[in-house]
């Protein structure tokens, strides 16, 4: 699997606007739990991403999974669900990076199916 998918470039997008969601979107000082979780999963996605453009592999994608999914779940968990902006940024980005990750797996598997190695 050596060919670039657009879906990593996608996720690669998705990573950069994660982390600089707290200043664009301006919850860096009400909700600093959901700003560290931005920049720290921001440059997780962002990683993956540019590894995955570099040497694809399906691992990448089932941890941007994870990492989606956690999005999805950290605002319950780490206590800013109220924060709306904070909150719908991340559960809408765990949503987008998780549907992305789903896309990119099928995609491979589906490539591989046709003999297109």
């Amino acid at each position: 699997m050596n060919e670039k998918r657009w879906q990593d470039w996608v996720m690669l997008v998705l990573g950069v606007w994660l982390f600089f969601s707290p200043f664009i979107l301006q919850f860096t000082s009400y909700t600093a739990m959901a700003a560290w979780n931005s920049y720290i999963l921001g440059v997780a996605v962002t990683a993956f991403a540019v590894i995955a453009l570099a040497v694809p592999r399906m691992w990448e994608e089932w941890t941007n999974l994870v990492l989606g999914a956690w999005l999805i779940i950290a605002p319950f968990l780490l206590g800013y669900s109220s924060q709306s902006g904070a909150a719908w940024d991340h559960v809408i980005l765990g949503v987008v990076i998780a549907a992305d990750a789903i896309w990119a797996m099928a995609s491979s598997v589906t490539h591989h199916r046709h003999g297109h190695a």
